[in-house]
């Protein structure tokens, strides 16, 4: 049959641009684009070095292109993923900022006036590949968010290709459906009944604490949303000198003020104690307390129970962020931990950590179902009309303090979907038993030393690492200071390698010491001991 002209142009076009390629001299980033060519992933010779974004859809007769184009960055993202996945492949290739911002190999960071082909596009999606972190490689230590799940990123693929947003019915009628179904499921799972419950996903741990901080104040002082704050009389929120810095960010992007925000001390296995409420200078009014479901630094968990008696006690609003450790909630093995829960007022939980949902997924889950859409709405004509055609409580968008907001449920509902609850029952149980097999390693051995003796309740493990003169030293000031620089000079070392990444910091009156957490499922025992091992052998060249 006759070939169609528009196919016949490409088609001469593509034989064209292969012959240039071919006998032209080409520079580095075109020999990189030749090893493509010879990708396992490929079937077809796709020449698409001459072609530009115009090029593609939704340009006519642009089909072609496209394929060729998104085949070519899947070859890459394949390889990228197995590469991350390889123990024997690096987690990094450090470079200082100076030296990306100059260029390394051809690889610009530099915007021009003239457009770049597709071919550079790709070799520059390759290099920012090359040059980031994988976080995704099972010796990445260093973040609670760590792993890749490929259903998860399936999800992601889809949710951008459908490109919609999530505030109403008629413009994302799956995904609010989707969204329903998950905040019943997570509800049930916290113990509150179907007929109670709401929430909304967030960009963040940090924008879920915001809400219920946002809701408590708009639940005891409805006028401050009309008001403003001089409806309000000065307030005082709780939390432990552990908990996560966004509950002061909340207070001071509030305008409640951070110095309203009072820290309870902890002891030393990082359980609050008693909430003191008589401290607090007269004419504040105490109105939210945060209890931690898994602190950043120690996964410390609060005893929920008690502090929900002191709330109870006083009228006071019970948040817990359980951004970390909402996960073991999956587990029937360790689900006990967060006894008390239920008995919050909200709970902010993020599957992007333990549960392994690609980035980022939070929610803020409520107890009182309203109050959300009574503490934010404001009922823009444009978008939630009261007389469309279908039920407009699914129009979810105006108990956001967004308007915007990214589609971050489907990747979650996909990933259940593949795993069922009892598949993240396995992994968050695979994490801690990490946990526990590092925190045995570590306690055996005379040139390490751990943070607390204790085990760790979630899977975050803290220890120094001893070189031989600081294990000589008598405990006191200069011991701590010579022990204050070992983890920073042993990560600087490690991250120039780029074989392991673990992170440090100090913490009250202890100095610089490593954290380790595991959430990411292909994490083994080998890799463990290959991260002690590291540490020593790098610690051993310091200190030699």
């Amino acid at each position: 049959p006759p070939i169609p002209h528009a196919m016949w142009m490409l088609w001469c076009t593509q034989t064209l641009a292969l012959s240039l390629h071919l006998s032209a001299d080409r520079s580095s980033k075109h020999l990189e684009y030749s090893k493509w060519k010879r990708s396992p992933y490929k079937h077809q010779s796709n020449v698409i070095c001459s072609f530009l974004r115009l090029d593609l859809l939704p340009a006519k007769n642009g089909e072609e292109v496209t394929k060729h184009f998104l085949q070519e960055l899947l070859n890459i993202l394949l390889a990228y993923i197995s590469k991350s996945l390889n123990r024997s492949s690096k987690v990094l290739d450090f470079h200082h900022p100076h030296q990306l911002k100059e260029g390394l190999e051809g690889f610009s960071l530099e915007l021009q006036d003239q457009p770049d082909n597709l071919e550079q596009l790709l070799v520059d999606c390759q290099d920012t590949l090359k040059y980031g972190v994988k976080t995704a490689h099972p010796c990445f230590f260093n973040q609670l968010s760590t792993g890749l799940d490929i259903i998860g990123l399936a999800g992601e693929w889809v949710t951008s290709t459908a490109n919609t947003n999530i505030f109403t019915y008629e413009i994302a009628p799956v995904f609010i459906l989707m969204e329903d179904i998950i905040f019943k499921k997570m509800h049930s799972i916290i113990g509150w009944s179907e007929k109670e419950g709401d929430g909304i996903f967030c960009p963040g741990g940090t924008m879920s604490n915001l809400y219920s901080v946002l809701l408590a104040r708009y639940h005891f002082f409805p006028r401050v949303k009309t008001a403003g704050m001089l409806a309000l009389p000065p307030l005082a929120l709780l939390t432990s000198t552990h908990s996560h810095f966004s509950i002061k960010k909340s207070a001071a992007v509030l305008g409640i003020g951070s110095e309203s925000v009072f820290l309870v001390k902890c002891d030393e296995s990082n359980y609050i104690g008693e909430y003191n409420l008589v401290l607090y200078p007269q004419g504040l009014v105490p109105f939210y307390v945060n209890a931690t479901a898994g602190t950043t630094v120690y996964g410390a968990i609060d005893p929920l129970n008690d502090i929900a008696d002191i709330c109870e006690r006083f009228g006071l609003w019970m948040h817990v962020d359980a951004a970390w450790g909402g996960g073991l909630l999956l587990s029937k093995r360790h689900r006990m931990k967060l006894q008390g829960i239920d008995r919050a007022s909200s709970i902010t939980w993020n599957p992007h950590k333990m549960m392994g949902v690609p980035l980022q997924c939070s929610v803020i889950l409520v107890q009182k179902k309203g109050l959300l859409q009574e503490c934010n709405q404001l009922c823009a004509e444009y978008l939630f009309q009261p007389d469309k055609h279908y039920d407009v409580s699914y129009d979810t968008g105006d108990k956001s303090i967004q308007c915007g907001r990214h589609v971050d449920i489907f990747k979650l509902w996909l990933m259940w979907k593949a795993k069922g609850s009892e598949g993240f029952e396995s992994q968050v149980n695979h994490c801690l038993e990490n946990a526990e097999y590092l925190y045995y390693k570590l306690k055996s051995r005379k040139d390490f030393q751990l943070v607390f003796q204790s085990q760790p309740e979630h899977s975050n493990v803290c220890f120094w690492y001893l070189p031989t003169s600081v294990r000589n030293m008598p405990p006191g000031p200069e011991r701590d200071r010579e022990l204050h620089m070992v983890a920073p000079k042993i990560k600087a070392k490690m991250m120039e390698e780029g074989m392991t990444m673990i992170g440090y910091q100090p913490l009250g009156d202890k100095v610089n010491f490593f954290r380790c957490v595991f959430s990411n499922p292909a994490t083994q025992k080998e890799d463990v001991d290959f991260l002690l091992d590291e540490i020593t052998r790098l610690g051993r060249e310091l200190y030699s």
